[in-house]
């Protein structure tokens, strides 16, 4: 069932049943099309980690019908897998000129910029990939040139939307190109498969141009040093940002690398050519307070971003005092909100002013509410409805509304899930293993691998080594030896507990018949054992235990 034959077939392995980490696959005749491959950002539950994709094995095992990966936008969770997934796949790639500059760029970080086959395609151009007709699809979203892909094949006319929204004032890029819409639903769409996020939100996303004004006024009003946040990537926000901080007198400053490469990317393509003249951070250092505006990554409250820098104090040319403010010009992604908090508490801690979009209007989504994505199922008048890029319960809601919209057939396919999209009624027909790889240092590995788990459990329980010195028959030839790391609990009940699981190494050991005693593995795995059962019974902790055997 998971080899396409004469049927049309769509499977999600990412970015269905979750916000990020996007990765579509098509099938039909025999060959797989991938639009998007993206990334997703770890929590505070996953120590030591950055970065999280798509597990890709079963494309992988089929690469040699892998046609292509074409690029929807230039966003991480659509395109921030490429470099690292790259070399499983080794197919080319497609992409607009944006996404394919800021590709370029994340590709020359690891080496790849002369081994990966990108191919620019026009805004509106066309692309034949047997059995698969692309036509991209011009919308506006909160990054520049944002496509919807549509997918002409034998059995019928897919829309891939991508992300989108409805802004009649995108400040940088085009409008949603509703003549296109509207004449491929005139044409016959047999499937639209569609941006999910904004499902439960009333009304409309808003424009652009509104916060511009907005953020004016914000910025306007602060008497001290002045920091907004934003995502880099939305650069008519940054551009306005700056516009806001050149209006009240003040010099605009790009804190975060991410900003520069951004901006980089978007001059190389005739954007923000006029952007406003910025200062570098150490002359912002020197300026007076009431003439600086930050423009700085790390709204999302990651821990590496330039704002938690400035937080912690590890920036040398700027810092903040009482008195500042700090403006986050974003939304709360699902999942940040603890590393949010966290970080907005410690700044009011500092005694700085924090402005979230609660407090003005300085944001609007780049996701369609619910009266745009009504729009565009008027426009487009599919057959099938297929939610993606959603938690599983955005999805069902999207279905729903589908269905209200009267498109006769709505199939709710979290990753995963092979959907038959024809000939016959649109149904999940098979499922396929799913997911997640971890970026660790410089090495891919599963999130469900040994090392992360162990790395995982020393979080919540804390770590053990013991050392037992043993003669070839099993009698100890010295005392054991406990160390311990992360137990909680006051310093004297830890060096009790060392004390309590000595001993009980030393019994284990004696408990221990003759031939048990001549095993390593046996001895191990005893020990390991008294020492988890003293420090559950002290702390209700059970901590991952290393237990070195050492025969004299």
């Amino acid at each position: 069932m998971t080899q396409p034959d004469d049927e049309l077939l769509f499977l999600p392995l990412g970015g269905a049943g979750e916000i990020g980490m996007n990765l579509n696959l098509y099938g039909c005749r025999g060959k797989w099309l991938m639009l998007d491959l993206g990334v997703t950002f770890a929590d505070e539950s996953m120590p030591g980690l950055d970065v999280l994709m798509p597990d890709p094995s079963f494309i992988v095992e089929r690469r040699d019908e892998l046609l292509a990966i074409v690029l929807t936008h230039a966003h991480e969770d659509h395109l921030g897998a490429v470099p690292d997934l790259w070399p499983l796949l080794r197919c080319p790639v497609y992409a607009t000129p944006f996404a394919a500059s800021v590709l370029a760029r994340k590709l020359h970080e690891v080496g790849l910029q002369d081994e990966v086959p990108v191919t620019v395609v026009p805004l509106g151009g066309r692309l034949s990939l047997p059995p698969f007709d692309l036509e991209f699809v011009t919308m506006t979203h909160s990054i520049p040139e944002p496509n919807a892909v549509a997918i002409r094949t034998p059995h019928g006319l897919l829309l891939h939307t991508g992300d989108w929204k409805i802004d009649p004032d995108p400040l940088i890029g085009e409008v949603t190109d509703e003549a296109a819409l509207r004449r491929l639903g005139a044409d016959g769409v047999l499937a639209m498969i569609g941006d999910s996020t904004n499902v439960f939100v009333p009304g409309e996303a808003g424009s652009e141009a509104e916060v511009r004004r907005q953020l004016a006024e914000v910025v306007g009003a602060q008497k001290a040093l002045v920091a907004v946040t934003c995502f880099a990537s939305n650069l008519a926000r940054v551009e306005s940002i700056a516009r806001a901080a050149v209006a009240v007198g003040r010099h605009p400053v790009l804190v975060g690398r991410a900003l520069h490469r951004m901006i980089d990317a978007a001059q190389e393509n005739g954007y923000l050519t006029d952007f406003p003249v910025t200062v570098s951070e150490r002359d912002a250092g020197r300026l007076p307070r009431d003439r600086v505006c930050l423009i700085c990554t790390g709204s999302q409250g990651e821990p590496r971003a330039a704002l938690a820098r400035l937080v912690s104090g590890e920036n040398r040319d700027i810092t903040l005092r009482p008195g500042d403010s700090v403006v986050f010009s974003s939304r709360v992604i699902p999942g940040n909100e603890k590393s949010i908090g966290r970080l907005q508490n410690q700044l009011v801690a500092m005694g700085v002013t924090v402005i979230t979009d609660r407090d003005a209007d300085i944001h609007v989504s780049g996701h369609p509410a619910r009266d745009e994505l009504v729009r565009l199922y008027q426009w487009i008048r599919p057959r099938i409805a297929v939610p993606v890029h959603g938690e599983h319960r955005h999805m069902v809601e999207h279905a729903a509304l589908a269905r209200t919209c009267q498109v006769p057939t709505a199939v709710v396919a979290p990753n995963g899930s092979l959907v038959r999209l024809a000939p016959g009624p649109a149904e999940v027909i098979d499922h396929v293993p799913v997911g997640r790889l971890a970026r660790d240092g410089t090495r891919l590995v599963s999130v469900d691998d040994a090392g992360l788990r162990d790395r995982r459990k020393m979080l919540w329980n804390g770590a053990a080594v013991a050392v037992l010195v043993l003669d070839a028959s099993g009698r100890l030839k010295a005392h054991p030896r406990l160390t311990v790391q992360g137990i909680g609990g006051d310093a004297a009940a830890v060096t009790e507990a060392v004390a309590a699981g000595t001993a009980a190494l030393r019994a284990a050991v004696a408990d221990l018949s003759d031939s048990e005693a001549r095993d390593d593995a046996i001895v191990g795995e005893a020990a390991r054992q008294a020492v988890r059962r003293v420090f559950k019974s002290r702390f209700d902790k059970k901590p991952l235990t290393d237990v070195q055997v050492v025969r004299i």
